[in-house]
């Protein structure tokens, strides 16, 4: 199948959990374009969709959001699954699932959500970045679980591959 694997990542670290996704999905047999929202112009060639985004400020990127807006009704007629990353820390207590993820499950009719832990180099940030981090006490350091990300796209793979 052909698998299209779209991320919106702010500083790169969510583009490489959808990195992994890929290279699984490629490991499997099917054939992967990683392209970012904004440069999706069609989904029509795609036989399925991984769409993934950054959480900042309780939301999916906007990037991501406006790929679902433009894409939605052609999204719904192949197979789905969202991920987003966000939460930072070594064990984070609670996972609150951003404002918009229901809504964009609903719009792609997604098959599965799915939150993994992510990486936060404050050195990086920009100053209004920086704040707000701040505020939320988030924790610098890389938390990505690699094998949890490598397990969930086995799972699409898998589906995948029976689908075919």
């Amino acid at each position: 199948m052909r698998v299209l694997v779209s991320v919106a990542s702010r500083h790169g670290s969510t583009s490489e959990i959808g990195e992994v996704v890929a290279q699984v999905l490629r490991e499997a047999g099917h054939t992967v374009d990683v392209t970012p929202p904004d440069d999706v112009e069609r989904v029509m060639p795609y036989d399925a969709a991984v769409l993934g985004s950054s959480v900042y400020v309780g939301r999916l990127s906007a990037s991501l959001r406006d790929l679902v807006q433009r894409q939605g009704a052609h999204l719904r007629l192949r197979p789905v699954w969202i991920f987003w990353s966000g939460p930072v820390a070594a064990n984070p207590v609670s996972v609150s699932v951003p404002d918009d993820v229901a809504a964009m499950v609903d719009a792609v009719a997604a098959r599965e959500a799915k939150c993994f832990v992510g990486a936060l180099d404050k050195a990086a940030l920009s100053l209004s970045e920086r704040a707000l981090v701040a505020l939320v006490r988030a924790e610098d350091g890389d938390f990505r679980d690699f094998d949890a990300v490598r397990a969930w796209a086995v799972g699409i793979a898998d589906e995948l591959t029976r689908a075919a």
